[in-house]
């Protein structure tokens, strides 16, 4: 039988029409960037169409592999659990009906990217007297009780604060978990920041975006000193949908992304977009076995050790000790590596 694919991309559900209305534009988008497919959605909870829905319009249309991603930032009960447990049910009420369940959009540069452009938006609309050393950054998190879930978030929030080279990063939550955004944001004020930006790290608006934001405010008025800044949430941007697309196309592929996909010699990581393509370099076979024995392990570094990673890039270098680091793009930063050699260490 010849195989004919279809998408499903599986939401949670959202009571807020806002929501509904912008996760039907996420699946356009998608939809648009996959023209050789039809791409159908459906919710958990909460709204409809519900995921069966969809599942039966591709059935129903002839289709029989469909390639089921979960709609959501990080893979918590919902992606883990509740969806898996909808689309297995239903494949197994369908004989000759496979579905294939791609992974959450997780850790990925292009996300990075998005939610750094969600952030410089909200700061060209600030006044221009506040330094990115003297602004602090807060990215809230939906909360979750998969830790492995919350962790992502701090990741998130180290990338952005890195990448843009904000003075400092916390990271908050809106429920379940903690610090909730309230208590967060209070600790935030008493770090002495001039400037506070406020991103709530989310694909849709809702509830909690709207309580995010009114937690903002009344910290705010609170702390008249602290200019506040709320960041616009991630919704439709191009690379969000760009990501998604990526998650249908490794399911086909078989891909199973190691570390190296964060690589910032293969991809554009926020802030060190110019080491896209750059060799890399190991300095530690230099130093492998000393101090473990009586060896002699001088040896000429007159050659070549040329070898690929994942084929995206070349890793090959030769050793003749002139080993040059590309600038560290916040080498300046008062909290950072500049800090250390004032201190004498």
């Amino acid at each position: 039988m010849t195989e004919k694919y279809g998408v499903m991309v599986c939401g949670h559900g959202s009571r807020d029409k806002g929501a509904v209305s912008e996760f039907a534009s996420v699946a356009e988008g998608i939809a648009a960037r996959l023209p050789q497919y039809q791409v159908e959605s459906g919710f958990l909870e909460f709204a409809t169409p519900i995921i069966r829905d969809g599942l039966d319009k591709l059935r129903e249309s002839g289709h029989n592999h469909i390639l089921a991603v979960p709609g959501m930032l990080f893979a918590a009960g919902h992606a883990k659990n509740d969806i898996p447990s909808v689309l297995n049910r239903y494949a197994a009420e369908h004989e000759g009906l496979t579905i294939s369940y791609g992974r959450e959009l997780g850790i990925d540069l292009k996300m990075i990217r998005a939610a750094g452009e969600r952030i410089k938006e909200a700061l060209a609309s600030a006044q221009d007297n506040v330094a990115m050393h003297e602004t602090m950054l807060v990215v809230v998190g939906r909360g979750a009780s998969d830790p492995d879930a919350n962790s992502n978030v701090t990741k998130v929030m180290r990338l952005l604060w890195e990448g843009l080279g904000f003075g400092w990063g916390e990271t908050v939550y809106s429920g379940v978990t903690f610090p909730l955004v309230e208590p967060g944001l209070e600790h935030a004020a008493r770090l002495g920041y001039k400037r506070i930006v406020v991103f709530p790290y989310f694909l849709f608006t809702g509830v909690l975006v709207n309580r995010i934001y009114d937690y903002t405010d009344k910290v705010a008025a609170a702390h008249p000193d602290i200019e506040f800044i709320k960041a616009p949430y991630l919704n439709d941007h191009p690379l969000v949908l760009d990501c998604f697309a990526d998650r249908v196309e490794e399911i086909l592929l078989g891909q199973n992304n190691m570390n190296c996909g964060m690589c910032k010699y293969r991809e554009q990581a926020l802030g060190f977009e110019d080491e896209v393509g750059l060799k890399q370099e190991s300095h530690h076979h230099h130093v492998e076995g000393i101090g473990t024995g009586t060896a002699d392990h001088s040896h000429d570094h007159h050659h070549n050790h040329g070898h690929h990673h994942d084929n995206d890039h070349d890793h090959s270098h030769d050793h003749n000790h002139d080993h040059h680091h590309h600038p560290y793009p916040h080498a300046d930063h008062p909290l950072g590596p500049v800090s250390m050699k004032k201190s004498g260490n």
